[in-house]
């Protein structure tokens, strides 16, 4: 558990992570006044990873178990994507009960994620006796602005020689933007809703506040580079008695430099920070947007100087992400910022640098 302001008591336990063995980087945040679980989901390891299938699936299966504790703990349950690394569908041990913040299944979001929302959704409101069909709303006609309007910093980055290719990458981007937003406006919409069992609000651009403790979520934000196919996520802050969380969810780095300007503005005191995919280098990553999350990232560590960077979500899936991210790990070390894996937090070595077998732990 990191505790930040022992007789304040604002607490973050790191539930499950990549570097203990399952992909998850599901949080319990925990203050006087309310208790807050962050993406309660956990996925099998790719067929990479070095670990047995056997160990794989067990890990994930010890990832679910601590997830399913960590819900009986939490009044509030945030779902920053529908991606199942992130969520759980279904069981009902960890919604009910439970005010669900839940990044929109309606709009910026992609096919594979749609279908995943309506079939959970189906389940949630199941749970209250209630069908979704009977619920879901007419679609609502509606404008979307084109994203790259938010982004001026990446829009004006120098790309080189690479710029031509870059601008080409852009404009299908645009394009297959445009195609979400007609998918977008065609759906039936999901409500929130306020029931028995649960309640659920979406979470782009929400700001709760429980007490003394406010929890704040982004608007939509894309999942890694722009127009990145995967779809959308929402980030959020957790702020009590002056002290600060900042999750990032699946920003992948952050690649894209107006969502670094983001977190260095917010200055965190912790910052849970998911890293780029090196795992992919060479067919979902290129160098080219590697250096950009090194750079982003080594501005984040001198701006905003956080007491600790939480680097661990996507990054620890192969065995030479400390190398390749070793400009980082230096930087930080002069800049006295910690940076550590959840696992390093908990005292033990990442689950991709243990030398595996069956009976590893």
């Amino acid at each position: 558990m990191l505790t930040l302001g022992t007789m304040r008591k604002f607490r973050i336990r790191p539930v499950w992570a990549d570097s203990l063995g399952a992909k998850s980087f599901c949080t319990l945040v925990e203050t006087p006044d309310v208790s807050i679980l962050i993406d309660p989901g956990v996925a099998i390891m790719h067929r990479s990873f070095p670990a047995s299938r056997d160990l794989k699936a067990r890990w994930r299966d010890e990832g679910r178990k601590a997830v399913i504790s960590a819900a009986e703990k939490a009044q509030v349950v945030v779902i920053t994507h529908y991606h199942y690394d992130h969520f759980t569908d279904f069981d009902e041990r960890i919604y009910r009960g439970k005010l669900i913040v839940a990044k929109s299944p309606n709009e910026y979001i992609n096919d594979s994620q749609r279908r995943r929302a309506i079939h959970f959704y189906s389940n949630l409101f199941a749970m209250d006796g209630v069908s979704l069909e009977d619920l879901l709303e007419d679609p609502a006609e509606k404008e979307y602005p084109d994203p790259l309007e938010a982004l001026p910093k990446a829009s004006s980055r120098d790309y080189g020689d690479y710029w031509e290719r870059k601008r080409e990458l852009l404009e299908k981007g645009r394009m297959w933007f445009r195609n979400r937003v007609i998918k977008w406006n065609g759906y039936r919409r999901v409500p929130e809703y306020r029931g028995r069992s649960f309640q659920l609000v979406f979470a782009e651009n929400r700001q709760l506040t429980f007490g003394g403790t406010k929890l704040r979520l982004s608007g939509p934000l894309f999942h890694g580079i722009e127009f990145s196919r995967v779809g959308w996520v929402v980030s959020l802050v957790i702020e009590y008695s002056g002290l600060k969380l900042l999750y990032t969810s699946d920003l992948n780095g952050p690649i894209i430099e107006d969502y670094a300007e983001w977190i260095i503005r917010e200055k965190p005191s912790i910052l849970l920070l998911d890293g780029p995919a090196t795992y992919t280098l060479g067919y979902m990553l290129n160098l080219i947007n590697l250096k950009r999350a090194i750079e982003n990232i080594s501005r984040i560590i001198v701006e905003a100087h956080p007491e600790l960077i939480v680097l661990d979500h996507h990054l620890p899936r192969e065995p030479r992400f400390k190398e390749r991210l070793s400009d980082i790990y230096s930087l930080a070390a002069r800049e006295h910022v910690k940076v550590l894996t959840v696992a390093e937090c908990m005292g033990i070595k990442p689950a991709v640098l243990r030398k595996m077998s069956t009976d590893s732990t």
